[in-house]
């Protein structure tokens, strides 16, 4: 009986990154839990190279690489992993052929944003599965004739909860799309006390990856075009907010109004250069406030973020901007749902004054909705698993 299940995303390609490194642990660590076999597969280009300066530099002298197998060996993981390198021509970890004697003996191969492309894998992969963790712009792209990331592909799970639904813009592009939230291994995030004088803090960037879409009439942004609905709110509510923030220097006025209303601002390279690093500034804060790039808003997609979920499993409350979640979770306790500053500012004055409270059901809700065990079975179910 096949009992292994591979699971394909872009972790070398972003050393130091240790909130990006957790999104493909939970799913690792999470089927791992259940008794699955598995393997996470990489890929890298040569000119993607670097060393620990930044430098460009061979393979073997990588950062990505030494990052990629340092994660994998902190968890356990160091004879599950394979990076293909180079289109193919190289293979770091397991060898080409014990990878596709992997592939040949699983039950999928789960393709995060379908970033393997590599046709022999694909190929040898008895079911691919793709996994949207970005809503609304691989659709809309789509849609536009931009670009298509959902071919060789049989089936495909998105975490927009409400893709399909009628108030939600995000184009299904005539797919069946299987819904779920992201998972979290709670074991690996447990219950915190209240750290004194802690912060509210967010983990982000500014802009991100990618530009706005313009689809059927309308813009949808990211999220500095969201933040700067909320970017008094330090001061309205005279409470301490620390954002660990990727924005670039020359963002001189946004930096400006942020400094302005009271942000004190981290370097996210310091306080998430690694998955334990990033796991220890979220544990040492007093909650997150989850402000949602305006895709996941505007379209009213139900993203919510896995970072969220890692601070509720720490018993730290969530301030988390809507993108329809109030219909998808509890909120009021634990999760604090906003759609304007003055609903944002209600949640913080509430935080403060039910704090004890708030912990308890943070904890509870990440017990409850987003305990990796019960995320990954369900998903196993609606995938006929």
């Amino acid at each position: 009986m096949n009992h292994s299940i591979v699971i394909g995303g872009a972790l070398a390609q972003k050393p130091g990154f240790g909130g990006h490194t957790w999104q493909f642990l939970q799913y690792l660590l999470g089927f791992k839990s259940l008794g699955w076999n598995v393997l996470f597969l990489d890929q890298l280009q040569p000119e993607m190279c670097i060393d620990a300066a930044g430098k460009k530099c061979g393979i073997e002298k990588s950062e990505n690489l030494r990052y990629l197998f340092k994660v994998m060996k902190g968890f356990g993981l160091e004879g599950s992993c394979a990076l293909i390198y180079d289109k193919g021509q190289r293979y770091f970890g397991l060898s080409k052929s014990q990878v596709l004697e992997r592939l040949k003996h699983s039950v999928f191969l789960l393709n995060v944003m379908g970033f393997i492309n590599d046709e022999e894998i694909l190929q040898h992969a008895p079911r691919r599965v793709f996994l949207d963790t970005d809503p609304g712009f691989g659709q809309m792209w789509h849609a536009l004739g931009l670009t298509n990331l959902f071919i060789n592909h049989d089936d495909y799970v998105t975490i927009g909860e409400n893709i399909g639904q009628p108030d939600c813009t995000i184009p299904t592009c005539g797919i069946e799309w299987i819904t779920t939230p992201q998972p979290v291994a709670l074991d690996h995030w447990p219950l915190q006390s209240e750290v004194d004088n802690g912060w509210i803090t967010s983990i982000a960037s500014w802009r991100g990856a990618y530009g706005p879409v313009e689809y059927q009439g309308k813009i949808y942004g990211l999220r500095v075009h969201e933040f700067r609905k909320f970017i008094e709110l330090p001061r309205r509510s005279d409470k301490p907010f620390q954002l660990a923030l990727q924005i670039h220097p020359a963002e001189k006025p946004d930096l400006t109004r942020l400094a302005e209303n009271g942000w004190s601002l981290v370097n996210p390279a310091a306080v998430a250069a690694d998955p334990w690093i990033y796991r220890q500034y979220i544990q040492q804060c007093k909650a997150e406030l989850m402000i949602a790039k305006n895709m996941y808003v505007q379209s009213n997609s139900g993203w919510f973020s896995e970072r969220s979920m890692c601070y509720l499993a720490g018993g730290k409350p969530v301030l988390a901007q809507d993108t329809g979640l109030a219909r998808l979770y509890p909120s009021g306790e634990g999760l604090l749902v906003f759609s304007d500053m003055e609903q944002a500012a209600s949640c913080v004055e509430s935080l403060y004054q039910n704090l004890e409270r708030h912990i308890r059901a943070a904890r509870e809700i990440a017990e409850e909705y987003f305990d990796a065990k019960k995320v990954l079975r369900k998903l196993l179910r609606k995938l006929g698993i």
